[in-house]
């Protein structure tokens, strides 16, 4: 049985969906203002764990993952450039999505983005005023945290008494209120040259906490089993849309919250002062490639600090370039006829030990170290003759398996001729020459995925299958 460590209860909890045999997830995505952060990253991969998994258990899953696509930082680089929100934002999200194609990721059924859901956010508000929940001041709409006595129930925070300036993640908007605690849900422009909407309830833009409820209960309802996303975003962001989804209807918003923590570098907190910011398409420039960084999010727990070490990166894409080659191995490997006993007892044994670390609050480490053990022992059953022909088709197909999850084999490998492959790596090494690095990372990549592991040495560039 699926369990995770539910944030709203603070307890690891057996998996239970409203309907069953279908989940609705909703995962916190980007805010489209440059490119993304290999922290952004960690998450996404983890949302994409809880994706994968969810179908591995047999579930029909609907992933909603929005962009935020209008707040300060937008407003303000579009205006510094010269340029429309759309036309700032459009470089930024095509970016996401080869990052996030590059990484493996699967796409959601819907990416809803602020900028076209307006209406549905000026209605929740609506809602809110209507309740008490909110209330307008100076052209502005605020949420008022005093109308909802279960403030607070997700990050577990005391807000007792006067707590104004008690925390730096309190939204401090720049507007009149009521109660410092209170945040904006609607935004008086600051400027004629602000971008803002004409509605029914004055001219402005959204907060951005608002955006989110909106967004996730048109897909999933007012209701919906999963929401996901950083453990920064407990509060003050997912506090406020439980606050305000659930003052405007009455219900519980949502019933699994699912946090995953922070990414870190050197044991720092990554920042641009400190010369430790790295996004994704930093480190592929660096060398590293997509199954490496893959790899790497993956070999900690989502619920556990995972520190980005270039050692420790160096390592992860060695050990995806020795899976890929067992599985070369496993799949050109001459065998006779029948069925080894004891291998079939083996692979049994690794598919049930992958299904039970994931089935415990989706233990990535564990999965992986299942993959690893699995290797072992094959790999030896190979040297030894011992793989029989129903043990390699067994074995091919487990791999698949696991792999429609961690997704680190890569497209199994089509049978290439000696003289195609050399043909790739003239090309690589052309592109090289003209510094192309995108065009000889893409050839690279690609032998990767088919079973070629290029190693470039001192004496020019070798490969192996």
């Amino acid at each position: 049985m699926l369990r995770f460590r539910n944030t709203l209860s603070g307890k690891v909890e057996e998996f239970h969906p409203m309907n069953e045999g279908e989940v609705r997830f909703y995962y916190c995505g980007p805010t489209v203002w440059e490119y993304g952060h290999i922290g952004n990253f960690r998450s996404a991969v983890a949302a994409d764990i809880v994706r994968r998994y969810l179908k591995f258990k047999g579930y029909k899953v609907t992933h909603v993952m929005n962009i935020t696509d209008v707040e300060d930082r937008i407003i303000a680089k579009s205006q510094e450039a010269g340029l429309s929100i759309d036309d700032y934002t459009a470089k930024y999200i095509d970016a996401l999505w080869e990052d996030f194609d590059a990484l493996g990721c699967e796409r959601p059924e819907i990416v809803p983005r602020a900028t076209r859901h307006i209406p549905e956010m000026v209605s929740l508000i609506e809602k809110l005023l209507e309740t008490n929940h909110a209330y307008a001041s100076d052209g502005s709409i605020y949420y008022r945290i005093a109308s909802f006595p279960e403030y607070g129930k997700l990050s577990k925070i005391n807000f007792a008494g006067n707590i104004a300036g008690a925390s730096e993640r309190i939204d401090t908007d720049k507007y009149e209120k009521e109660d410092a605690r209170d945040f904006a849900l609607w935004k008086e422009p600051a400027n004629e040259n602000e971008p803002a909407w004409d509605t029914a309830i004055g001219r402005g833009r959204p907060g951005w906490h608002i955006e989110c409820s909106a967004m996730s209960m048109k897909y999933l309802g007012e209701t919906f089993d999963i929401h996901a996303g950083g453990i920064d975003l407990v509060f003050p962001h997912h506090e406020n849309e439980i606050a305000q989804s659930e003052g405007a209807t009455g219900k519980q918003f949502v019933r699994y919250w699912i946090h995953f923590e922070h990414l870190k570098v050197e044991g720092e907190t990554m920042s641009k002062s400190k010369g430790n910011y790295y996004t994704y398409r930093d480190l592929k420039a660096k060398g590293y490639s997509a199954a490496g960084i893959r790899y790497f999010l993956l070999s900690v727990p989502y619920n556990k600090q995972i520190n980005l070490n270039f050692d420790v990166l160096a390592g992860a894409e060695k050990t995806v370039a020795g899976l890929r080659d067992f599985r070369a191995r496993l799949n050109e490997a001459k065998t006779e006829p029948g069925m080894n006993e004891a291998l079939h007892d083996i692979a049994l044994r690794a598919a049930e030990e992958f299904e039970a670390g994931m089935d415990d609050d989706l233990n990535t480490s564990v999965a992986l170290a299942v993959v690893h053990n699995l290797s072992r022992e094959v790999n030896t059953a190979l040297a030894r003759k011992k793989v029989k022909e129903e043990n390699k088709q067994e074995l091919l197909e487990l791999l698949k398996r696991i792999d429609t999850v961690l997704n680190i084999f890569g497209a199994e490998s089509n049978e290439m001729l000696d003289s195609e492959i050399q043909s790739l790596i003239d090309e690589r090494q052309e592109a090289r020459r003209r510094r192309d690095f995108h065009r000889s990372d893409e050839i690279r990549d690609e032998l990767a995925s088919r079973g070629i592991i290029l190693e470039d040495t001192k004496d020019g560039v070798r490969w192996r299958r």
